[in-house]
């Protein structure tokens, strides 16, 4: 019996599945068990008439091709190559041992490419099972963006089989480096890059609302920003991806699994995601779903950067509502009869509004055409338990005719790089905007001056549980960014400056 490695998808995630082939006495016959999908067991003509043009005669046996484990479903024709090895080396003594094999065949034994292949590899490199794999040589270029994995590439079966035996070398390509550049914390290594294609040098004015900008994305805290039409906002929201922390090879492996999910070409380039979803989107388009099967949304899609809502309080409420499972679970889970799938959606959450509807309260120019009903109306449609998982509020004024750029995104980047050398100096496997209460209380170590301000901002502004672990999050970042070993009294206030006035 010879055994070979291929896998499947499973909803998100790569499952590796053994290849099993016997030839036994009875009737000639040719099958094929193990939930294998109609893709799949049609793949028995390619591979009969794959090997038969290929010099392989099938003996006078009984032929069973076994895929295990038997108690998930599986499907995709990349299958072909490794149920053809199968069966073409069963008398061979060839190592395989971690050696993956994907390929569709041709009837006349050409392997050939397929769309599910990438997301395969990706995942299993991301599950840290992928060293080594035969494929298709038209998929080489793309498989090359996959760090730290050795392909071989073959055109047909015949080459395959050579390729196994030791009698061919096939084509081999190493996975090209990862774009930007490294360092190392520990045996952990990130990468990051220094592209700055909008520039905060760009916005003019606004000082509290960078500062409150720098701190967001330092920690990856969950901001929200309130002001007048033109005054910065969207400007601040969308430049606060390029000066975000560095990132690891299995987020950047993540963020590619994702994007491919969502039909986008991959890109291993150090890069955070930006999405920002228009407020007529649906709800399953913004936290994925659909009639069947599970789809991805885009608070997955912003896994591990920015999901920002532009006219936060235009979203529907049950999207705002539902929001809230993924601000604070860093997960969601999307249920449907023949799948259910959870995503990751650990990502910074970036929100801008107007302070009324016509958008002018705070102008000093233009005058407020709403009432105070319709005001109240505005501002009811975003309930407390939503806006209490936002850890950082800041309010912009209109900018001044003769304001002048104060800094610019390269010396931001560095700050925020000094600070999350910091948070991963002291071990943290999260940064500070994602810690659990666990990890507050063993990272968050506050001077006793510090303790007794965040004592009375409890007592006079009846802060929450959720509020006080915000506060300790928000300045333990603050204290970061100042290279501070414990939280003084100057951080806890500025971080209590930060908070939601009710």
């Amino acid at each position: 019996m010879k055994n070979l490695l291929a896998a499947t998808l499973e909803g998100l995630e790569a499952r590796p599945v053994d290849v099993e082939a016997t030839f036994t006495k009875g009737l000639p016959a040719f099958g094929i068990v193990g939930l294998a999908g109609s893709s799949i067991q049609e793949s028995k003509e390619r591979v009969k008439s794959a090997l038969l043009t290929n010099g392989f005669s099938f003996p006078p046996l009984r032929i069973t091709v076994n895929l295990s484990p038997s108690d998930i479903n599986k499907s995709g024709s990349h299958f072909d190559l490794a149920i053809a090895l199968a069966i073409a080396l069963q008398d061979e003594d060839v190592p395989m041992e971690g050696t993956y094999v994907f390929g569709e065949l041709g009837l006349d034994g050409k392997v050939k490419d397929t769309r599910s292949i990438f997301p395969i590899l990706l995942s299993l490199k991301n599950r840290g099972v992928l060293e080594r794999a035969i494929v298709p040589k038209e998929s080489l270029e793309t498989l090359s963006l996959i760090p730290d994995t050795l392909f071989l590439g073959v055109d047909s079966l015949s080459e395959a089989i050579a390729l196994c035996k030791g009698e061919s070398a096939g084509v081999k390509v190493e996975s090209a480096p990862i774009e930007g550049e490294c360092f190392s914390i520990g045996e952990e290594s990130y990468w990051y890059s220094r592209e700055y294609h909008e520039d905060f040098r760009e916005v003019k004015g606004q000082e509290a609302a960078k500062r409150a900008a720098l701190i967001s994305a330092a920690g990856m805290h969950n901001i929200l920003m309130e002001g007048s039409p033109g005054c910065g906002k969207s400007m601040i929201a969308k430049r606060l991806r390029y000066i975000l922390p560095p990132m690891s090879l299995e987020e950047i492996l993540h963020h590619n699994q994702y994007a491919l999910l969502g039909g986008e070409e991959p890109s291993f380039r150090p890069l955070r995601p930006f999405r920002s979803p228009h407020h007529s989107a649906s709800k399953p388009s913004i936290f994925g779903g659909g009639s069947s099967n599970a789809r991805i949304g885009e608070v997955a899609l912003a896994n591990g950067g920015v999901l920002f809502f532009d006219e936060f309080p235009h979203f529907s409420k049950s999207v705002l509502e539902a929001l809230r499972e993924p601000l604070q679970d860093h997960k969601v889970l999307i249920s449907r009869v023949n799948s259910k799938v959870e995503y990751r959606t650990s990502f910074l959450f970036v929100a801008a509004q107007n302070p009324c509807p016509c958008g002018n309260l705070l102008s000093s120019v233009h005058p407020c055409r709403c009432n105070e009903l319709e005001i109240k109306r505005y501002k009811q449609r975003l309930s407390d338990p939503l806006l209490d998982r936002i850890e950082i509020y800041v309010t912009m004024q209109e900018s001044e005719a003769d304001a002048k750029p104060s800094v610019d995104s390269v010396a931001m980047h560095e700050r925020v790089l000094a600070a999350f050398a910091m948070q991963k100096g002291r071990g943290q496997k999260r940064l500070n905007g994602k810690l659990d209460e666990k990890d507050i209380e063993k990272y968050c170590i506050m001077e006793p001056q510090a303790q007794d301000v965040l004592q009375k901002a409890v007592q006079s502004f009846g802060l929450s549980h959720r509020g006080v672990g915000n506060a300790k999050k928000v300045a333990r970042t603050i204290a970061d960014l100042d290279g501070s070993e414990t939280i003084g009294r100057s951080h806890m206030l500025e971080a209590l400056s930060l908070r939601r006035r009710a």
